[in-house]
């Protein structure tokens, strides 16, 4: 439940058109419903204004039909994460109101706009990095922000970040995905006025320990203003990325949390590419 569809529910107890009896059959599972092998967090989107993401690595197919299927009534934006085919196939099973963007391995269930929050950079320093990129951007896009993409831009051959500054600097939160040596962000970071986070990626050949050189090169940045995020966890530094841009913006939970009962619209849906 969303701050809107609360509001609804109020005043229909008000007007007369909700009864008690649904009303309280209505609030029992606010909280969260219990479905044996999960405990979905309906109450989650008033809280932080996004419902609760499906990480799906590590759950039956069965299981993430089952939490979608409960949250689809309540909720728009419902972000499955970690999902490959078998998963989108599933969800395309329950409804055809999803988007699955294959190199992120998100689907989006329910789309909705949600307004336009600032720009949000998502700089990818090589190719190989492009999926935690897209999970990054994906996501980003979908919680309501303007993604600009400056991708393949690593320190190789720094000429290609430098064509890309203009951008660069239009953006409120730079996310900079990089595996090897991970020395992007430290690049970027003293490039820009503006919060950037780190994420390392597993790509690199044997001394980069799957990303740990690259975590620890990041969490050894000499810029200023760097933050780090798990090895490959796009959609980590995406959330935080949303939440700086919604502060900035004086934006409420509210925002991100359109109607459950908004329609769809393809002209204004969340837009990533």
């Amino acid at each position: 439940m969303d701050d809107q569809q609360l509001k609804t529910l109020i005043d229909g107890i008000r007007s007369g058109d909700v009864s008690t009896a649904a009303a309280l059959e209505r609030l029992r599972k606010l909280p969260f419903e219990d479905l044996g092998y999960a405990k979905v967090d309906h109450h989650r989107c008033l809280r932080n204004g996004v419902p609760e993401v499906i990480y799906c690595q590590g759950k039956t197919v069965d299981q993430i039909k089952g939490i979608v299927e409960r949250m689809m009534p309540y909720h728009t934006n419902i972000l499955a994460t970690r999902a490959d085919a078998s998963v989108y196939a599933a969800i395309r099973g329950l409804t055809d109101d999803c988007r699955y963007h294959d190199m992120a391995r998100i689907v989006v269930i329910r789309p909705r706009p949600v307004g336009s929050l600032g720009r949000i950079a998502v700089v990818c320093a090589g190719t190989s990095d492009v999926p935690v990129a897209e999970e990054a951007a994906v996501t980003a896009a979908t919680l309501g922000n303007r993604v600009d993409r400056l991708y393949d831009v690593g320190v190789a051959g720094i000429h290609r970040l430098l064509n890309r500054c203009e951008d660069l600097f239009k953006a409120n939160v730079a996310i900079v995905i990089a595996g090897m040596e991970g020395a992007l962000a430290s690049v970027v970071g003293g490039l820009v006025a503006c919060p950037v986070i780190g994420v390392p990626t597993s790509v690199g050949y044997g001394a980069s320990f799957g990303g740990l050189a690259a975590l620890l090169s990041m969490l050894n940045s000499c810029a200023s203003g760097v933050s780090v995020v798990n090895i490959d966890n796009g959609f980590g530094a995406a959330y935080q990325a949303s939440l700086i841009n919604r502060l900035a913006a004086g934006g409420t939970a509210e925002a991100a949390c359109p109607s459950a009962k908004d329609e769809a619209d393809p002209s204004t849906m969340p837009t990533t590419g």
